[in-house]
């Protein structure tokens, strides 16, 4: 049995906000936008481009059985990767989004510039209720060499 990471749930306080951000600011594409029931519960499910995981954005839903919901701006660690970390801060930046300079991690902690490594070379922003992302790059897959 396969098992995929479909989605993911980010706490926010102001769905509309929040959908502006990833659909203005990030280049997220919206899915749904839907309601459970008249005034009851609203859920946005927004993409990054080329991902098939994505993000859910909800207001007024109840908490899942022994679940309590996160509270806006408590997520961290959600990691976005892309082939050109060079390209997607000038997209970001140029979309509105204040991030960081690329960062890589070197013996002394977090340090500026590339790292030697394919694989170490971040950056770093948040979304307008402070959820942490990063974003890596990370070489194409063999399939696309």
């Amino acid at each position: 049995m396969e098992w995929t990471l479909e989605v993911v749930a980010v706490p926010v306080t102001d769905v509309d906000r929040a959908k502006a951000f990833y659909m203005d600011r990030c280049g997220f594409r919206a899915e749904i936008d839907a309601s459970f029931f008249e005034g009851v519960g609203r859920f946005v499910q927004l993409t990054a481009p080329g991902s098939r995981c994505s993000i859910v954005l909800e207001s007024g839903m109840p908490d899942p059985p022994g679940q309590p919901r996160m509270a806006p701006g408590s997520l961290r660690g959600l990691q976005l990767c892309v082939t050109d970390i060079e390209k997607a801060r000038a997209e970001l930046v140029g979309r509105g989004v204040e991030i960081s300079p690329v960062l890589h991690v070197s013996a002394s902690g977090w340090a500026e510039g590339r790292g030697e490594e394919s694989w170490n070379s971040f950056l770093f922003f948040q979304d307008p209720d402070g959820n942490g992302w990063a974003v890596q790059e990370a070489p194409a897959p063999l399939a696309q060499r």
